[in-house]
C-alpha cells in the first residue's frame, strides 16, 4: 500500500501549485510526514517535514517559499509552493514514518517552465 499523493503539474516560474498526500487508513498512523523530491540526474533530497504537533524542518532552498501542513486528522499532508522557480522541477514523493516504519507515495510530477 502507498501513500496517496496528488497535486502535481505545470507552472510558470513565480506560480503556485499545492500539493496532497493521503495516509490510508489500513497502514496505521504516523507522526512525521514529509515531502522529498528528485530532480533529473540528482538524488531523492529532503524537502520539508512535520512531526507530532506540527514542529517543521524545511531545506534551506524552500525556506520562505514552500509551507508544508497536515490536517486535524494527520492522515494528509500538504506543501504549498509559492514562487516556484525552474529548479524547483522535480518528481515530489511524500512519505510517512514512525519508528522504523516508512512508506512513501508514488510520485508527483513539478514541471516549473517558461
Amino acid at each position: 500500500v502507498q501513500l496517496q499523493a496528488s497535486g502535481g503539474g505545470s507552472v510558470q516560474p513565480g506560480g503556485s501549485l499545492r500539493l496532497s498526500c493521503a495516509v490510508p487508513r489500513s497502514i496505521g498512523s504516523f507522526s512525521a510526514l514529509a515531502w522529498y523530491r528528485q530532480a533529473p540526474g540528482k538524488q531523492r533530497e529532503l524537502v520539508a517535514s512535520i512531526v507530532g504537533g506540527g514542529i517543521t524542518n524545511y531545506a534551506d532552498s524552500v525556506k520562505g517559499r514552500f509551507t508544508i501542513s497536515r490536517d486535524k486528522s494527520g492522515r494528509t499532508s500538504y506543501l504549498q509552493m509559492n514562487s516556484l522557480m525552474p529548479e524547483d522541477t522535480a518528481v515530489y514523493y511524500c512519505r510517512a514514518s514512525q519508528g522504523y516504519r516508512i512508506v512513501w507515495g508514488q510520485g508527483t510530477l513539478v514541471t516549473v517552465s517558461s
